[in-house]
């Protein structure tokens, strides 16, 4: 069993890394968008223009999908035995799962189903009462329940639990932005071949776009994992090592296989991720990281800090 030392890393507040990279192929690149901004174009002191290619938000959900297998619908083979809830239909179809929810453990199909088997066994766990919320019981019991809550940050907004303050703020996130912008415009037509003048509004007729893609001096990602908030959560070493691990596989296989984030926005990695925080620091490989995670996630098990079994099955009743 390959096993990882993280102990250089015990008095550091953060880690941080940071990649550069370039499009596949050509150098025009089209960033995230927003319904009512468009893209987020910024202007530094000294004049530089900037833009936001990838949000944490998106980052975050991006680094989540890397641990799914789509065709399986299950988790991928060195991160299987993590706990996390798997929500199914009435006929016992998979539906969704906590790890592709954008809320994970908060999802509606999860806590707003007719099925509260899941939510009553939160309230047991956790408390819905008054006084302080007690932060390291909550991630406790998210982690318990799926893992990468812990890392992403969860929100469990319902007044029936401690009256909606329980939070666990993101441990690991990511934002991709580029400098020295330029707009690349450009644009097309959709063409009706039978009536070129047909009404647009249906659907028919020749419909002319534009578009408007970028390039730039640079791209990078950057990645920040909070030491000191996992620290303070107060769990178990065996715990701890699992989520920095995981924390960095996320990060490695984000960077080597989910970098197509658009049509017409598909990056890759030029040269190496490094670390920025602590110097010096050298990270593990992605193949160390996937022989190591198997044993990491087993001794956790043998802890007792997952559910038994890990996979917790919660059937989506519609209320209406």
């Amino acid at each position: 069993m390959t096993t990882l030392d993280f102990s250089p890393l015990d008095n550091e507040p953060r880690l941080l890394m940071q990649a550069e990279l370039k499009p596949l192929q050509g150098e025009r690149f089209q960033p995230t968008g927003f319904p009512d901004i468009g893209a987020a174009r910024y202007t530094l002191a000294d004049d530089t223009e900037m833009l936001l290619v990838e949000s944490a938000q998106s980052v975050a959900n991006r680094m989540e999908a890397v641990c799914w297998d789509e065709a399986a619908a299950d988790l991928v083979a060195c991160v299987k035995g993590l706990p996390y809830i798997r929500v199914l239909d009435n006929q016992g179809n998979f539906l969704t799962a906590s790890v592709l929810e954008a809320h994970r453990l908060n999802s509606p199909y999860i806590l707003e189903s007719g099925d509260t088997t899941f939510l009553d066994l939160l309230k047991k766990e956790i408390g819905d009462g008054g006084g302080p919320v007690d932060i390291a019981n909550l991630a406790r019991v998210v982690c318990k329940y799926d893992v990468n809550a812990v890392l992403h940050g969860v929100f469990l907004a319902k007044s029936n639990l401690a009256g909606g303050r329980l939070r666990l703020t993101r441990a690991l996130s990511g934002f991709i932005e580029a400098r020295n912008v330029c707009p690349a415009e450009n644009g097309g037509v959709k063409n009706d071949r039978i009536n070129p003048s047909g009404d647009t509004r249906q659907g028919f007729g020749n419909v002319p776009f534009h578009r408007t893609e970028f390039v730039a001096e640079a791209i990078t990602a950057y990645f920040n994992l909070d030491l000191a908030l996992l620290r303070g959560y107060r769990l178990l070493d065996e715990a701890v090592d699992l989520l920095i691990a995981l924390a960095l596989f996320k990060v490695q296989r984000f960077l080597t296989q989910g970098l197509r984030l658009r049509t017409a926005c598909d990056l890759e990695v030029k040269g190496q991720l490094q670390v920025t925080r602590p110097s010096g620091y050298m990270l593990p490989t992605i193949a160390d990281l996937e022989a190591a995670l198997p044993g990491l996630i087993s001794a956790c098990a043998e802890k007792g800090l997952f559910a038994n079994p890990p996979v917790t099955v919660v059937k989506y009743v519609s209320k209406s």
